[in-house]
């Protein structure tokens, strides 16, 4: 049977796979469009295997409503791929949808296929989601590498927003300065006490030296309590005013 333009055309739409490949798939398949598709696929997943050790260093982050996606792959130039990123945000729409364990299922029904249309190793890092707070906004850099989800109660969605746009760029370790570890803050005094002996303090000042130290590291590493970026003159906390953060989701590649 005469292969034509017009029926390698069809497949390339149908699959998303190169116009050479569909050509010889359709050749072998006498022109039997099924039959095609079926080639292709197996020959998918004999690549996809192929290529699943392959380093999966880079990627883009995706947010849709209370739900976060981390999608890796082994290139910078795929991770800003359309229709990697369009992948993204399928399944973050899926998962805030109709649940993660459904989002997990598609991307295993679409991985051999978009593997073999994309042309590299394609892993589902993580699915996040965020709970509480009746205001919840998402950002996602514009690099596509770092997510920030945030929840509060009180406000509006632009404060929420500036608040992820804030934890993206600062990378805070908990919400407020309470939440630090007490195993956190232990081993960053024992390292400032080792400083400030090995300086000559006195014995009888250090305690009330470290006392100030662990104020400002928790201050530091709490979202609430760092400097604003958008007015360094006040905290998020200030910023938030009556507003209270709920929880916040950072996620990075």
């Amino acid at each position: 049977m005469a292969i034509t333009a017009q029926m390698v055309k069809e497949l390339r739409d149908r699959t998303g796979v190169a116009m050479m490949a569909c050509k010889k798939a359709l050749e072998e398949a006498n022109g039997d469009m099924d039959e095609a598709i079926a080639l292709l696929r197996k020959r998918g997943a004999a690549k996809a295997a192929d290529k699943a050790d392959r380093s999966t260093s880079e990627g883009c982050v995706a947010i849709s409503g209370r739900s976060m996606v981390k999608l890796l792959c082994e290139t910078d130039f795929v991770g800003k791929n359309e229709k990697f990123v369009e992948l993204a945000q399928t399944l973050a729409a899926k998962a805030d949808t109709e649940g993660v364990d459904a989002a997990k299922a598609h991307f295993e029904e679409v991985k051999t296929d978009k593997i073999q249309e994309i042309g590299e190793n394609i892993v589902l890092d993580e699915i996040v989601q965020i709970e509480g707070g009746d205001i919840v906004s998402g950002y996602v850099h514009s690099n596509g590498k770092i997510g920030v989800l945030v929840a509060l109660e009180g406000g509006s969605e632009d404060h929420a927003k500036d608040v992820a746009m804030h934890a993206a760029a600062m990378d805070p370790l908990v919400a407020t300065p309470e939440d630090v570890s007490d195993d956190l803050i232990a081993k960053e005094m024992e390292l400032a006490k080792a400083q400030l002996l090995e300086e000559g303090k006195p014995e009888n000042i250090i305690d009330k030296i470290l006392d100030g130290k662990t104020k400002k590291f928790c201050a530091e590493r709490a979202l609430t309590s760092q400097s604003f970026v958008k007015d360094p003159s006040m905290t998020v906390q200030e910023f938030l005013g009556d507003a209270n953060l709920v929880a916040f989701v950072r996620v990075a590649i």
